[in-house]
């Protein structure tokens, strides 16, 4: 009997991730999204169902994480900026439910600004990383727990480092580096396709890719 994996989706309503809702509720796959306001869901489906609620509260994440197979996270600090140690927080509460409910994979989006010890950064990444330190410090140690909270962790996770996102539907080629940026942007239907494929791709589990396109 054909088994639908269910996928729980973090920031679903975001600049991003309502990209990724868009095309996630298109696939054969059952979906549990968290939002706080279910006003801003995008067109509703069969296989999509909405939980309510704040992934700073863990009975939420939770109850999100029941009964899935995976979970994909674009969480933003959103506007008005939730507040700046929202990553570590949020990854700590999906981390204790994955394992408590035995889920193993775990997709989740950042920026470039966090550093892992196989980087080869050119220098124009390296200053854009060291401006995000200056001007948004604490949110920008937390990006960079966030990492480290997955690499001491047991799931099967990935961090995927983005460039700009651009709000657009056109899907372009992507490109995957492992040491440093290979493109100064990436379109949100491009990023929505590279996390659904990482369900199933075990190629970057324990590893964090920067994206772009071409």
């Amino acid at each position: 009997m054909h088994h639908k994996k269910t996928v729980a989706v973090i920031g679903g309503t975001g600049k991003s991730g309502k990209y990724l809702l868009k095309k996630i509720v298109t696939r054969d796959l059952r979906i549990k999204a968290l939002v706080r306001n279910p006003a801003t869901v995008g067109p509703q489906s069969t296989n999509l169902e909405i939980i309510t609620g704040d992934v700073k509260d863990y009975p939420t994440v939770e109850s999100l994480i029941q009964g899935c197979d995976a979970v994909i996270s674009t969480l933003g600090l959103g506007l008005p900026p939730d507040e700046p140690t929202l990553f570590s927080k949020a990854t700590r509460h999906v981390l204790r439910a994955m394992i408590k409910n035995r889920v193993r994979r775990y997709i989740v989006t950042a920026g470039l600004n966090v550093d892992t010890p196989y980087d080869e950064k050119s220098q124009k990444i390296k200053l854009a990383t060291a401006w995000m330190y200056e001007h948004f410090p604490i949110s920008t140690k937390d990006r960079q727990l966030e990492y480290d909270l997955l690499t001491e962790s047991d799931v099967d996770w990935t961090l995927v480092r983005l460039p700009l996102i651009e709000q657009t539907d056109i899907f372009h080629e992507i490109i995957v580096n492992q040491k440093d940026c290979p493109s100064e942007k990436i379109s949100a239907a491009s990023l929505a396709e590279f996390l659904i494929l990482q369900i199933e791709d075990t190629s970057f589990i324990e590893k964090a890719p920067f994206v772009g396109n071409k």
